[in-house]
């Protein structure tokens, strides 16, 4: 093989590797950058200390979670099988207190600023607002594993409590 060959076929290999998805022979994606994008709720369940393990947002769960590379997110989430309100005006104001209390147990929302602890897989939320008014302006730390397309958030309150929350990167 003579050298203008060699060279044609070694410069041609590694325009194809460099070519590859990084994560194939590059360093893989921070954390963070691995975050950013859209979630769908797959499952959400809390085990009290001592307790059984329970679905507060029911069996099949609706709920989306985002991470913006700029550092904000958006969660949302509840059961899909709330009871309606009997006021057919579809305004919350029309709503009993008994009605609205019982719509939120099933449903949780917030939204503020996110970071991460790479080394520790910790994703850090402040809370600007959330639907529990004691917890804007509050920062949650919570365990992040990520496999494939499948992101997985593990917290223990102060009480105990274990919360698991399984989510799949929406498509």
């Amino acid at each position: 093989m003579n050298r203008s060959l060699a060279f044609t076929v070694a410069a041609t290999a590694a325009l194809g590797l460099g070519l590859l998805p990084g994560a194939a022979f590059g360093q893989q994606k921070s954390l963070r950058d691995q975050l950013v994008g859209a979630w769908t709720l797959v499952s959400a369940d809390v085990t009290p200390a001592g307790g059984a393990k329970r679905q507060d947002f029911g069996a099949n769960p609706k709920g989306i979670l985002i991470f913006d590379a700029g550092g904000k997110y958006a969660l949302v989430q509840g059961s899909p099988n709330r009871p309606k309100f009997k006021d057919t005006n579809n305004l919350r104001t029309g709503a009993t207190g008994e009605e609205f209390a019982a719509a939120a147990r099933s449903f949780a929302a917030n939204f503020g600023t996110w970071s991460v602890d790479e080394g520790d897989k910790i994703l850090v939320r402040n809370y600007e607002i959330a639907l529990i008014p004691n917890n804007d302006g509050v920062e949650t730390k919570t365990s992040v594993t990520m496999t494939g397309d499948e992101l997985k958030l593990s917290a223990t309150a102060a009480n105990g409590a274990r919360a698991e929350a399984v989510y799949r990167r929406a498509k």
